[in-house]
């Protein structure tokens, strides 16, 4: 599972926090992701690219 790929979007962000829904699984809960773990730039919309346990904007 570490090593997977797995594509995000930033649906909302709220203070320290961003709510990440998988491209994948669009009926899927949100993940919610400390911003300290995610790209500085981030904006709502962004899309994200998870692996190896690193978030980067795609």
């Amino acid at each position: 599972m570490l090593m997977d790929t797995i594509y995000y979007t930033v649906e909302r962000l709220d203070g320290d926090y961003a709510y990440l829904q998988k491209e994948d699984e669009p009926q899927a809960e949100l993940k919610c992701v400390a911003r300290a773990l995610l790209p500085a730039e981030i904006v709502e919309g962004s899309r994200l690219l998870y692996e190896m346990m690193e978030y980067r904007i795609i």
